[in-house]
């Protein structure tokens, strides 16, 4: 017990410690670096908000395959289960053969309906992931900001 709680110190000591020493601009000379890093950070805003773009406007693609799917897969299933009630009510190996194959077709069509709905869960969590990813990029353009902000107001131009 006592090695994880200095573990969890140590990580806590380590954490606040490379904070500390994070790049801050503050003087004149600092502008190029500033100027650089606020054109980076400029530069992932914008192909963030396109990525952002293109999967939502993917995203009305992804629920109509779902839906589709999904119908498809209830149809299938519907074939299926009258297929099986022919194959017990008529008793022949060809109609029991023939509710085997739909049955088939119907878990084929389970799992592609179900492919379909994980596919849109997938394109949820990117779509939120690129969200937060964006939002970490303009807090620190803010950043950068307010601190091209304070060394004009320190350093006033002549």
């Amino acid at each position: 017990m006592k090695k994880i709680m200095y573990a969890i110190f140590l990580f806590a000591l380590t954490l606040t410690g490379t904070t500390a020493f994070a790049q801050v601009y503050k003087t004149i000379e600092d502008t190029a670096k500033l100027n650089k890093e606020f054109t980076e950070v400029s530069n992932d805003i914008a192909t963030l908000t396109a990525k952002l773009t293109v999967a939502q406007n993917n995203m009305p693609g992804y629920r109509a395959k779902a839906n589709s799917a999904d119908a498809n897969a209830q149809d299938a299933a519907i074939s299926s289960s009258n297929q099986a009630d022919k194959a017990t009510t008529k008793g022949g190996v060809k109609e029991a053969r023939k509710a085997k194959r739909e049955a088939k077709k119907s878990y084929r069509e389970a799992k592609d309906a179900r492919s379909a709905n994980k596919d849109i869960g997938d394109q949820d969590d990117k779509i939120a992931s690129l969200k937060g990813q964006l939002a970490k990029k303009q807090e620190r353009l803010d950043q950068l900001t307010a601190m091209r902000t304070a060394i004009g107001v320190q350093y006033p131009q002549q």
